[in-house]
């Protein structure tokens, strides 16, 4: 009981709120004010110093909440600590991500999960969404970082790590270059380059011409490298996402926002994998790849 009052009370203490640590705790109200006055009750002390709806710690209940804070975070970690030995049979973790994904966290979230978990071997493969799907579907990987393109299904853990804008990096030798940003119609009259496999082409080219509105001609390279060397010539331009921390184009690149109808295109992009695999190393993956975007995102 006293655990569970230890788990009642901090939620208490961090929600400055009985209402919401009530919420947080899926019980009611009235449950959690009686299990804390029945706290206060055998520890024969008073915690709160109450004063209409509002309440602050007595020095007995600073105390009570920075110890019980530390035994709950050292349970969490015997928690978490029990599950990953318990599933130490599953011992790799396969990555799928975008063959045009350029930022650097993700290899960052690679560097990092193997520093937490050095028994984990990993290997990393990718592709277009397609084939990176075709490979969640069979099996071939635990996991993918993907664009959303279709409803999200519920088969599979749909783990959105952000919306990112979309941005087209074009030739500095091509005149709209020279612009702050750059909408689908004017894009139209400028080759659009795909990376893509040439097996999955026609499925690229039906996406970005017909549900998100690229225009005009389509060329295909078969990676990053390859199309910002046909962009630099300027042969078209090369349609990105910021997901996460984009690298410098170059000096011969310019990169502008892609707008439609008077705002940046938006794309979301998502872990996914199968529900029936969920295991704590994908999970962990996962919540650190979503930390270091955050961390991106806020500036810290």
């Amino acid at each position: 009981m006293l655990f569970r009052q230890m788990k009642y009370f901090v939620a208490v203490v961090e929600c400055n709120s009985f209402t919401e640590a009530a919420e947080q705790c899926y019980i009611s109200q009235s449950a959690i004010s009686q299990q804390i006055r029945t706290l206060e009750q055998d520890l024969g002390v008073e915690l709160f110093h109450r004063e209409n709806r509002k309440f602050s710690l007595t020095p007995a209940g600073e105390y009570f909440y920075s110890q019980s804070k530390g035994i709950l975070d050292e349970v969490e970690a015997v928690r978490r600590e029990t599950i990953r030995i318990g599933q130490d049979e599953e011992l790799q973790l396969r990555i799928g991500y975008l063959r045009c994904y350029s930022g650097p966290e993700l290899h960052q979230a690679v560097a990092e999960f193997s520093r937490r978990y050095p028994e984990v071997s990993i290997s990393i493969v990718n592709g277009t969404h397609e084939e990176l799907y075709d490979l969640l579907r069979f099996d071939g990987v635990d996991l993918i970082l993907s664009d959303q393109r279709r409803a999200y299904s519920s088969q599979y853990e749909n783990y959105q790590l952000l919306q990112c804008g979309c941005y087209a990096e074009i030739s500095v030798r091509n005149p709209l270059s020279r612009r702050n940003a750059i909408d689908l119609e004017s894009l139209k009259h400028t080759p659009c380059i795909l990376i893509s496999s040439r097996e999955q082409q026609n499925t690229e080219q039906d996406y970005f011409q017909n549900t998100l509105g690229f225009g005009g001609k389509f060329l295909f390279a078969e990676n990053l490298e390859e199309g910002r060397l046909m962009v630099a010539g300027n042969r078209g331009f090369l349609p990105v996402e910021s997901v996460g921390t984009l690298p410098p184009a170059g000096a011969a690149i310019k990169r502008l926002p892609v707008m439609q109808n008077g705002q940046q295109l938006q794309r979301n992009y998502c872990v996914f994998w199968k529900k029936e695999r969920t295991n704590y190393y994908i999970e962990e993956f996962a919540a650190i790849l979503k930390e270091l975007l955050r961390m991106v995102q806020t500036g810290r």
